[in-house]
């Protein structure tokens, strides 16, 4: 199995628009393992869609706990244990996490319940472990490294930058920030960034047709990166790629590629992709694959 990054839904924020992408989910295959960052509305679709049986659903990892990043958490894991499910899948995520997965399975107590005693299924809730964690190491187990870093984004203080090391590879996923300097050396040399970006000429669109205008600005200014601060910190890191994601806005009709590529241009001159739902990025080097798109 070839390393690689898919993007499964690439918008910042909860809310869907026709036609528009999804919220915020990656998938990791690193090492052989399967590995989802971030399980946004939209993340069981997404994993189907991009080849990977549920079945073999591994480690997830929640970055902060804003519905764009947890709402299908409960969702994708109950699915996957109703298409076979039975092996452990351990979730690592910020403080409270395993309060949202005990609450889900409290609401889905019936259905859990039933299906263990008419369809004989494992119970969901003896296989499925929370592992919480703040900055530092998460995890390290057959060759696998993770590691979080603290990042800044008011008024969520457990939010994290998340770092992943197999095989002299490296990908790094910024998480939800607005410029954070320590997040360069953080990303050092990494294979691959993943950083959020807005642009600020679309921010003002948004706001307008999402309502809530002078509070959703300010919550937008203050606690994400526009994208030649995304590039800054690329360039600052060393990283070989720098990967867009959790753009913002992401459904914009006035506002495509092009636009990206302009803003983050002016910071950073290395290999560059712009997310959009589905897109695949290799890590070991070869030519695009299948909806990749590079600038």
């Amino acid at each position: 199995m070839n390393d690689r990054l898919v993007l499964l839904g690439s918008k910042g924020g909860p809310a869907l628009r026709p036609g528009g992408p999804w919220p915020t989910s990656s998938l990791l295959e690193l090492g052989g393992r399967t590995i989802v960052v971030d399980c946004g509305l939209g993340v069981t679709r997404g994993l189907v869609d991009a080849g990977i049986s549920l079945k073999a659903l591994d480690l997830i990892f929640i970055t902060h706990l804003h519905s764009d990043h947890v709402l299908e958490l409960g969702p994708l894991i109950h699915t996957a244990w109703t298409a076979g499910l039975a092996t452990p899948v351990t979730i690592y995520g910020p403080p409270g996490t395993n309060h949202c997965w005990q609450h889900f399975c409290q609401a889905m107590e019936f259905d859990i319940e039933i299906r263990i005693a008419d369809e004989g299924r494992p119970d969901i809730r003896d296989f499925v472990s929370v592992e919480e964690f703040r900055e530092g190491l998460v995890l390290q187990d057959g060759g696998l490294t993770v590691t979080a870093l603290r990042v800044d984004h008011p008024p969520v203080t457990d939010c994290f930058a998340l770092r992943f090391e197999q095989g002299g590879k490296s990908v790094v996923f910024s998480a939800d920030t607005a410029f954070f300097p320590p997040l360069a050396e953080f990303a050092k040399a990494a294979d691959i960034l993943v950083h959020e970006a807005m642009l600020e000429e679309g921010v003002e669109r948004l706001v307008a047709r999402t309502g809530n205008g002078a509070r959703l600005r300010e919550h937008l200014l203050a606690s994400h990166s526009f994208a030649g601060e995304a590039g800054r910190i690329a360039s600052d890191a060393g990283a070989k790629r720098l990967v867009l994601n959790h753009l913002i806005p992401a459904d914009d009709p006035a506002i495509g590629e092009a636009d990206w590529i302009d803003a983050v241009r002016k910071t950073w001159s290395g290999d560059l992709t712009i997310a959009r739902d589905g897109l695949v990025v290799p890590l070991s080097g070869e030519h695009a694959a299948s909806g990749e798109e590079t600038a």
